[in-house]
């Protein structure tokens, strides 16, 4: 939907401050497009799902219209994320994903997509031998999986890219930790990051309720490291308060030892992140079971009564409870439903497996805290617990865009029958493919769309065995081939894939297009490369006719290079094979002219009776033959021919004077006398060969 904005500023539409009615106003948002203005056209078009792409145009200036061609425009593709929000059907644009970081997550799911699909197709082979009825029978390929899962997340949340903080603020409660579960709710995030506005202005943060019940939220997600900060802001720590409040502090450092302390069953930590790590099952029990006797030791302490600032007391015998695995705290610390799944696994069940379970939690959890925001994260992690691959395509899909649905397919179908089922039958509605080859065809359209991504496209168009390759034929044959270095790297893709026959194709297209444009060499070359033979004929007889319409000097030299680069080998090309041994005579005639070597004369001969002797030698170039050769044969001593080659070229001079009165007859634009001399010179050098044989 192109369109022609108005005189307004630099804004793409303009629009008024005061809706003239409220009730039906939409929200304007703006649109991050970095084109500078003026903007000459906007085109808007959906992409899948809630994706909308608009393209904003603007005319080159004329420093820019001075370096480049006349037609090229500048702009920039915006894709943008509309998301149904509440009310009254309003949409809401979310942050657009940095089109520089999106491509370095396409490039780098590549290598980690095609290893997958080679291991893939080697289980399958050796699965075939051993008539094994699926892949997933293989126990390699839960390895290969987890281990392409394990790079794609990698990919997704690399952290490394993160500016590190120059200066460490003391009173900072939040770094890295973003909101991705909802927009509207409540959650811990939103709790810390509003405590943290009004910390500022706290004298006394222990009175404030808010601060309890941050630590209580940040608590009960695992958020360790923010606890101990959080409690080390406590008044008791004041040095004026050491003295007085001597019991107190010790029971808010007794509780942020706990904190620190907490065992966790993983294999290591990230730098600077609290806890104490267990790496097997038996250690981590033990731990656990120590570090609970620990909380429930200090819960019961008597020292609480000797605590006299209630909020502090009560606020740290919650954090206790919360340790302890106490429902009703963990319910009432959290806000999302995923906050309290979270909980049950860190206080609870902390050896909960399988999906089941999970789910059947999960489902409990969204009843106990529900929420009014339907979230994309929120939604694929229901579908995953659920095992349900329809609604984790559909979120994907809605939400995430092609790139996502594409890598997550074999995640999917990873020890679940149905969804391996769902995902890879062939489905006549969709043209014989399968929802995963329909997916991946759709990423693989994504990426053709733009010049710096077609060239991985490729790689997800050959694991689609259906429909695929051919959609890689169409688009190897649809690259430009004006560049020579395109037409190479589709030439190297054709290679890869085992498209010779398209790559032959390309060679000839490219041969066409730089033949019709006057770049005859390249044309030639790329038909010589293509094997062309066809082609090759056609050009060697259009050039054995032009050179016979004038066979003068310079008609000649003009076509020399292009007659020296097709060479003599092209098969049936009779009148080539001439003009290459008229170029030899013209080459050894010019060098018994001009007296370089003795036996250029004689070898200018030889030339001359083989020429006229071949057949395919046409007719309409006997007399320039015989022409050329007169000044040979009148300024040598001795006769240069014998009789009976003489004889032979006058009877071919008879011929053609016989010929003279056909009418189909060509003339080759030589002058009159032509004839009469080389008549005479053939009977000058008859008479002395007689008599010098005699």
């Amino acid at each position: 939907m192109p369109g022609m904005p108005a005189d307004s500023g630099g804004a793409i539409v303009p629009f008024s401050g005061e809706p003239k009615h409220a009730a039906s106003a939409l929200p304007v948002r703006p649109i991050r497009h970095g084109v500078p203005p003026p903007i000459s056209r906007v085109y808007i078009s959906w992409s899948s799902g809630n994706l909308l792409q608009v393209a904003c145009l603007r005319p080159p200036s004329p420093e820019e219209g001075a370096g480049r061609g006349a037609e090229e425009v500048a702009g920039r593709v915006v894709e943008v994320n509309l998301g149904v929000g509440a009310g009254n059907g309003s949409a809401e644009v979310e942050e657009e994903v940095d089109e520089a970081e999106m491509r370095r997550i396409e490039y780098g799911s590549v290598p980690a997509f095609a290893l997958l699909q080679s291991r893939k197709n080697a289980l399958a082979d050796a699965a075939a031998m051993q008539h094994m009825h699926s892949v997933s029978e293989h126990a390699e390929w839960w390895q290969y999986v987890l281990e392409y899962s394990k790079t794609i997340g990698n990919l997704l949340g690399n952290q490394d890219s993160l500016p590190a903080l120059m200066i460490e603020d003391p009173r900072a409660i939040l770094k890295d930790y973003d909101s991705l579960l909802t927009k509207t709710d409540g959650t811990v995030y939103f709790k810390l990051n509003n405590f943290q506005k009004k910390l500022i202005n706290l004298q006394i943060v222990e009175n404030d309720d808010d601060y309890w019940n941050g630590l209580s939220a940040a608590l009960s997600v695992g958020w360790l490291d923010v606890v101990v900060n959080m409690l080390r802001f406590h008044g008791s720590y004041q040095l004026g308060q050491m003295d007085n409040r001597e019991t107190e502090n010790g029971l808010v450092e007794a509780v942020a030892v706990l904190v620190s302390t907490m065992p966790r069953m993983r294999p290591d930590l990230p730098k600077g992140k609290l806890g104490q790590c267990c790496k097997t099952r038996p250690d981590f029990i033990k731990a656990w079971e120590k570090w609970r006797g620990q909380v429930s030791k200090l819960e019961c302490s008597a020292f609480w009564i000797q605590c006299s600032h209630q909020k502090t007391r009560d606020g740290l015998k919650n954090l206790l409870h919360i340790m302890m695995g106490n429902i009703k705290d963990l319910t009432a610390a959290t806000s999302h439903w995923l906050e309290l799944f979270a909980s049950h696994f860190l206080y609870i069940r902390p050896f909960t497996v399988g999906f089941e379970g999970m789910h059947h939690l999960a489902q409990k959890c969204i009843q106990l805290k529900p929420s009014f925001d339907t979230n994309g994260l929120t939604g694929l992690l229901n579908g995953i617990l659920s095992e349900n691959p329809e609604v984790v395509l559909a979120e994907c899909t809605k939400k995430f865009g092609p790139w996502m649905v594409t890598h997550c397919m074999e995640l999917l179908a990873a020890d679940n029958d149905y969804a391996d089922i769902m995902l890879h039958e062939e489905r006549p509605n969709f043209g014989g493919i399968s929802i995963e080859e329909l997916h991946r065809l759709v990423y693989a359209q994504v990426l053709c769309s733009h010049s710096s991504t077609w060239q991985i496209a490729p790689t997800y168009l050959s694991s689609c065995l259906n429909q695929g390759l051919g959609l890689l034929e169409i688009l190897l044959l649809k690259q430009p081939i004006q560049d020579n270095r395109l037409v190479l790297k589709t030439l190297e893709l054709c290679r890869l894939y085992e498209l010779e026959n398209v790559g032959t194709n390309i060679m000839k297209i490219a041969g066409c297009y730089h033949w019709k444009h006057g770049r005859k060499g390249t044309g030639v070359y790329w038909f010589q490369q293509a094997h062309d033979k066809v082609r090759l004929d056609r050009i060697a007889q259009q050039l054995f006719e032009r050179i016979g319409k004038s066979v003068a000097d310079d008609n000649f030299k003009q076509w020399e290079g292009l007659l020296e680069l097709l060479g003599s080998d092209i098969g049936s090309a009779g009148g080539l094979e001439f003009l290459h041994r008229y170029r030899d005579f013209k080459r050894s005639l010019q060098q018994a002219l001009e007296g370089r070597t003795g036996e250029a004369a004689r070898q200018t001969v030889e030339f001359l009776i083989q020429l006229m002797r071949n057949p395919s030698t046409p007719q309409r170039f006997w007399l320039p033959l015989l022409h050329d050769s007169v000044k040979l044969l009148n300024c040598k001593p001795r006769p240069l021919l014998n009789v009976a080659e003489t004889t032979l070229l006058l009877n071919k001079l008879q011929e053609l004077s016989m010929a003279k009165l056909r009418p189909d007859f060509c003339s080759n634009h030589l002058p009159s006398h032509a004839l009469s001399s080389v008549r005479l010179a053939l009977g000058s050098n008859l008479a002395r060969a007689i008599l010098e044989e005699a």
